[in-house]
């Protein structure tokens, strides 16, 4: 469990994590008064805690709205040089559904408001893969000089005459796959058995339906998978019930071994980062942040958000190579939606220590 610690400032008063209170934070107010109390010294601090967590949006080029494309979906950022890494889904319009995409990528020189489309990155895997129809919500990973691209795929549904893709809500599983590269601009080749996480065979997991979202972290020597479930026996309910879980492994392509149970209710996409020495997730139903020291015991942190970014990416340097930076700039690229119509643009992270 996380500790708290109770904070008063100028007739505000709430409880926050331990976890989440940075130490400019902890002298913002600097008044602090002691007294004693059965010869023990109770300290009382004083903290100004006015601005909740919030996120602030910018529109972007190169990779924002567009007459031609749709753009979905995009990947944790990198940067490699000078440059400025991410991946996303990219369908023809009218298509706005990933489920009919194909993976593309494209750079930054100057943190995420300008882009440049570089090309495809991952097409449809061979006929009669699990990839054959679809692949979407891409991830990257850099381990050991080589780029590891996660992302989900889909095949044509199982028993269509006409090898079509139906987006049931029977037997259109999903399975997350990897794919390596030398170079962030590839060309990136499937491994020979590049299904990395399916679904599970009973049907009462949280997962055996959907395996989708990809993100990643490397933890303890192992590469932790975080992903979203979803449950068989919901039917169309299914993505009102989505949760977060887990999957480990000794190495980016496998094999990875899931953990026991579900993570987190109501997180539709995920987003994970490093934070204060453990984990901290975004959940897009909840509206919420949890926090975890163990990266799997996660409980709220930030709850009743508003204005929430949509399928997000977030700047995550500890992805790259080894980079040992623990704290996060507090940007990425999101998705926005409507009328057959998506795009991506830049958001930031306010007023939370990370």
């Amino acid at each position: 469990m996380i500790q708290k610690v109770k904070m008063k400032c100028k007739g505000v008063r709430t409880y926050l994590p331990i976890a989440l209170i940075s130490i400019s934070l902890l002298y913002a107010c600097g008044n602090k008064t002691s007294k004693k109390t059965n010869n023990k010294e109770e300290i009382v601090q004083e903290v100004t805690r006015n601005d909740k967590v919030d996120f602030s949006y910018s529109e972007i080029t190169g990779i924002g709205k567009d007459s031609v494309y749709n753009r979905r979906d995009p990947s944790d950022i990198i940067k490699v040089g000078n440059k400025y890494y991410i991946w996303y889904t990219r369908m023809d319009k009218p298509i706005r559904s990933g489920y009919w995409g194909t993976i593309w990528y494209a750079t930054s020189v100057d943190e995420g408001h300008t882009w440049e489309e570089q090309g495809m990155a991952l097409g449809l895997g061979a006929e009669g893969k699990f990839d054959n129809h679809s692949v979407f919500t891409p991830n990257i990973l850099v381990y050991n000089g080589k780029y590891y691209l996660y992302y989900t795929g889909v095949q044509p549904t199982p028993g269509n005459p006409d090898k079509k893709f139906e987006s049931n809500s029977t037997n259109d599983f999903t399975g997350i796959g990897v794919a390596v590269a030398d170079s962030p601009d590839g060309p990136f080749k499937r491994l020979p058995n590049n299904l990395v996480v399916a679904h599970s065979d009973v049907p009462s997991d949280f997962d055996s339906y959907r395996v989708d979202d990809a993100s990643l972290l490397v933890q303890d020597g192992k590469i932790w998978l975080y992903y979203k479930g979803r449950c068989i026996e919901h039917g169309k309910e299914g993505p009102k019930h989505t949760q977060m879980g887990v999957a480990m492994a000794n190495k980016p392509e496998g094999p990875f071994q899931k953990y026991s149970k579900p993570l987190t209710e109501k997180g539709h996409e995920v987003l994970i980062w490093n934070q204060n020495g453990g984990i901290a997730s975004l959940a897009s139903l909840s509206k919420s942040i949890h926090w975890a020291k163990d990266g799997l015991d996660f409980t709220p942190s930030e709850e009743n958000l508003t204005n929430i970014p949509m399928a997000p990416g977030l700047y995550r340097p500890h992805l790259e190579n080894g980079n040992k930076v623990s704290g996060i700039p507090g940007w990425g690229i999101s998705m926005r939606q409507s009328n057959g119509e998506a795009h991506l643009l830049r958001y930031e992270i306010n007023n939370i220590a990370f």
